[in-house]
């Protein structure tokens, strides 16, 4: 038995993923009337990300299922004690990573995870709860290009990005120098970056990467070369 497994967690992740399948990004007004050319060409944009997750707030845009489950999986295995997160949106990835957290039991873990939309901060602060999980996290309100630039943590185990595409390689040079050898990084629809697949995928520069599942690219912090 797990903290995933069990009430309260697994129920409440069970009816999150089923409001989500439900009200799905592809039936709000602003991708039925938009070609798929230009909601690429919005999803890699650096000036209108905003925009385009303003339209987004009343959408969980959480990670698979099957990703919740490996983002567990990964941080038992590796004993995470510090996890960032980029994009929490209504928090099904956090509770899967504080799930984590809990099940392996260091009094100081701790998730650091960043989401500018209000609206979503407030539901993911109700779903910890609801989960008996608020004390692992610490959700920062804002643009996490300056919510993050502090107060990280040293030797941060795990990293998921998941939230504007376009800002990954951004957000990854601010976490990077926190890293532990050792250290994953999962990155959501990372396709949509060319630039921050170029950076983890390209020899010298720190990381072994490849692409996971369907979705997923998978790095490992190894160190860059002096």
């Amino acid at each position: 038995m797990t903290t995933l497994t069990i009430a309260p967690v697994a129920p409440l992740l069970t009816r999150l993923f089923a409001q989500a399948d439900a009200l799905r990004p592809e039936n709000l007004p602003i991708f039925a009337q938009t070609s798929p050319e230009e909601i690429d060409r919005l999803m890699q944009s650096k000036a209108e990300w905003r925009e385009l997750y303003t339209h987004l707030k009343d959408i969980a845009l959480p990670v698979s299922r099957e990703a919740g489950r490996l983002l567990y999986m990964l941080a038992r295995s590796m004993n995470a004690r510090h996890i960032v997160e980029f994009g929490t949106s209504f928090g099904l990835s956090t509770l899967h990573l504080a799930a984590a957290l809990r099940d392996n039991g260091a009094s100081d873990a701790r998730i650091i995870t960043a989401e500018f939309e209000p609206s979503k901060i407030a539901r993911a602060a109700d779903h910890l709860a609801q989960a008996g999980l608020a004390d692992l996290v610490e959700i920062r309100a804002g643009d996490a290009l300056e919510t993050l630039a502090h107060g990280l943590p040293d030797g941060i185990d795990l990293v998921l990005l998941d939230g504007a595409k376009a800002l990954y390689p951004d957000v990854l040079a601010l976490v990077e120098p926190h890293l532990r050898p050792g250290a994953l990084i999962l990155a959501d629809n990372a396709d949509y970056c060319p630039h921050y697949l170029a950076k983890v995928r390209a020899p010298g520069q720190g990381y072994l990467s490849l692409p996971f599942a369907e979705d997923i690219e998978l790095s490992m912090w190894i160190g860059a070369k002096r």
